[in-house]
C-alpha cells in the first residue's frame, strides 16, 4: 500500500498554489527520511553514529551543493528558484545565506515531487544525491 494516496489529497492544482515554505517544510523530512533509511540499510552503526553520519548529507551546504550539481528539467529548475527567493525569516546556523537559500529551494523541489507523487523523479535526485555527497567527500 502506497501512503501517499492516503495522505495527500490536495491535487496539483492545489500543490501548485502552495507556499515554496511548505513544500521545503514537506521535503525537509522526505530527505532526512531517505537519508536515515539509507543509513540504516548500508551501516551497522549505532543511532548516535548514523545521527552524526547523516549530518553530511543534510546540512545546508551539502544540499546546496546538491542542487547546484543535479540534472534539472526547467520546471525543476523554476521549482528550485521559488524555493530559494522565498522570504524566510530565519537566519541559518551553520551556513551562508546562500547556501541557506538553495538548500530551502533544494527541499522545496523534493517536497514539491513527494507531493504531487512523482516518484519516479523523487527517487532518481535522492538517489543522485547520495553519489554526489559520497562522492563529494572521497
Amino acid at each position: 500500500m502506497n501512503y501517499q494516496d492516503n495522505l495527500i489529497i490536495k491535487n496539483d492544482k492545489q500543490i501548485n498554489m502552495m507556499s515554496p515554505l511548505t513544500w521545503a517544510y514537506v521535503g525537509d523530512s522526505v530527505y532526512e527520511l531517505y537519508i536515515r533509511t539509507y543509513l540504516a540499510n548500508t551501516t551497522n552503526l549505532n543511532p548516535h553514529k548514523m545521527h552524526v553520519q547523516s549530518i553530511k548529507y543534510v546540512k545546508a551546504s551539502a544540499q546546496a551543493n546538491i542542487v547546484k550539481k543535479l540534472d534539472l528539467s526547467e520546471e525543476e529548475k523554476d521549482i528550485v528558484r521559488r524555493g530559494r527567493n522565498t522570504q524566510n525569516h530565519h537566519l541559518p546556523k551553520n551556513a551562508s545565506i546562500e547556501e541557506y537559500s538553495y538548500s530551502t529551494g533544494f527541499e522545496a523541489l523534493i517536497g514539491y515531487l513527494y507531493l504531487n507523487k512523482k516518484e519516479n523523479r523523487l527517487s532518481e535526485i535522492l538517489q543522485e544525491c547520495i553519489k554526489i555527497v559520497n562522492f563529494t567527500e572521497n
